[in-house]
């Protein structure tokens, strides 16, 4: 936990040196990220819309993915997390957005998408929307603090790279 909290003051940091505005879109971490972030004081000058879209409901009726993408690739899949990042930044207005969906486990994965399997979505004003997939290992719990951990960790990488 200290390592995530210390990668959130420095996302915080960040934040405040560029000015910028953060939002989350989350699926299997129900909140993690938002709750991490939120601890922090003064954040609300940087992080305004958390959106929690566990459903494939929730993600198209709030953050615009397409029943077609969901219908292809699963909520769990790379061109979800992008539509999920896109839809939480229009939504926003802010200048970065983060979205993560996985199957934290116990149960739920398959050979073609194992328990553990997490993508996480980047996307900047500046930027196309990213993904990166992951594959971590350890309880449901490990799970979802790994998922908040690379997901705050690429956010850092990403705003680092933005003028």
């Amino acid at each position: 936990m200290t390592e995530i909290k210390n990668l959130s003051s420095r996302l915080y940091e960040l934040l405040k040196e560029k000015k910028l505005m953060i939002s989350t879109a989350e699926s299997c971490t129900g909140g993690l990220i938002g709750k991490t972030l939120t601890d922090i004081s003064g954040i609300s000058a940087h992080y305004g819309y958390g959106f929690i879209t566990y459903s494939n409901e929730a993600k198209q009726n709030l953050l615009g993915v397409k029943k077609e993408t969901l219908a292809s690739f699963g909520a769990v899949s790379a061109e979800t997390v992008k539509e999920m990042a896109t839809g939480a930044l229009l939504k926003s207005g802010s200048d970065i957005s983060v979205s993560v969906s996985g199957i934290a486990g116990p149960g739920g994965g398959s050979e073609e998408k194992p328990v553990g399997l997490v993508y996480i979505g980047i996307k900047s004003k500046d930027n196309d929307a990213k993904s990166h997939r992951f594959i971590f290992a350890g309880t449901r719990e490990e799970v979802r603090l790994e998922t908040v951990k690379k997901a705050i960790e690429l956010v850092i990488e990403e705003i680092e790279n933005i003028r």
